[in-house]
């Protein structure tokens, strides 16, 4: 990214009749956050701004706390032609699900973006890799546009960070990331309530999907990778829903034994989505990005049309 990509992106927004935000299918913290975080401080200031996601448009329990979910537009309520479009925390067009006729007839596109693997599919990339959230990007587009925060914007931006830094545990926490928590957090941000709503609370249905999880997974000592699967035979007996599974991952991690950690979820339709970690010797996003995903060097994932077994046998070949 480079500031005249940051000044160009200010500049459509501020003449823009309306603005249309979205960011990716099953949104994380970091999307949601960096997302509602724009809408808020748009809004604030008399924007005209819509803001939506793909379908299923349901938001994991674990985001609850976020303000603004109840202003988001159902996908099919969104602009089929934005005049100014903004996505965030989305690699490539085909993760904006049925938003993607919308991106593709935009006037102008804005991708708001930090994943090193982003297909730069915009017609002006705001695209930072080395940034710890997409989150930390549009506070640089909020203070371009020169808008204040509000406590609403403050709170979600404050996801973002704290979501996509894993609580400011991952090496892109950086004393620039630790000022701009400090500044999130004189709105009033519920730190607390939110730590716990995002990372702690589970339902006891979930914790008992986990133990099965934990005890299926299966440590591969000799290339130093752990990993287990959630199939939707799990899902259903434990009546969780694959959004709640999100942060397994941050669990099956701690093995010491292994490097890397990988989760794989099974879909309704038989595909298997697939999530990544390294904690540092191992680039990830290779891997990923073989397989037709993306992501950061130590944090990553793709869709796999094969089976568990076969999958995980070819991440193994790729390790």
């Amino acid at each position: 990214m480079t500031d005249t990509d940051l000044t160009r992106a200010a500049q459509l927004v501020r003449d823009a009749r309306q603005v249309a935000l979205a960011c990716h299918v099953n949104p994380d913290g970091d999307a949601l956050g960096s997302m509602l975080g724009l809408f808020h401080v748009l809004r604030a200031a008399d924007v005209d701004v819509v803001a939506s996601f793909p379908s299923p448009f349901v938001v994991a329990p674990h985001y609850r706390e976020l303000p603004g979910l109840e202003l988001l537009s159902k996908p099919e309520d969104f602009p089929s032609e934005p005049d100014v479009m903004l996505t965030f925390d989305c690699g490539s067009l085909d993760r904006l699900g049925d938003l993607e006729p919308a991106a593709t007839s935009a006037r102008e596109l804005i991708v708001i973006d930090h994943h090193i693997s982003n297909d730069r599919y915009g017609t002006v990339n705001v695209i930072e890799p080395q940034a710890a959230a997409s989150g930390w990007v549009v506070q640089r587009l909020v203070d371009t546009l020169g808008l204040p925060l509000c406590r609403d914007a403050a709170v979600c931006l404050y996801a973002a960070i704290v979501c996509d830094t894993g609580r400011f545990q991952y090496d892109t926490t950086t004393p620039a990331v630790f000022d701009l928590a400090r500044r999130l957090t004189e709105f009033d941000v519920p730190v607390a309530r939110l730590s716990r709503t995002l990372f702690e609370e589970h339902r006891f249905a979930y914790l008992q999907l986990l133990a099965e999880a934990l005890a299926n997974a299966e440590l591969v000592r000799e290339q130093r990778f752990v990993w287990t699967a959630v199939t939707q035979d799990m899902l259903q007996r434990h009546q969780v829903t694959i959004d709640e599974v999100e942060g397994l991952i941050d669990i099956l991690r701690r093995a010491e034994e292994a490097e890397v950690t990988c989760v794989l979820k099974e879909e309704p339709d038989g595909t298997v989505r697939v999530s990544l970690r390294s904690l540092g010797g191992t680039d990830v996003c290779r891997i990923a990005q073989a397989h037709g995903g993306g992501g950061h060097q130590y944090a990553a994932g793709f869709t796999s049309e094969l089976d568990v077994p076969t999958t995980v046998a070819r991440i193994r070949a790729a390790l």
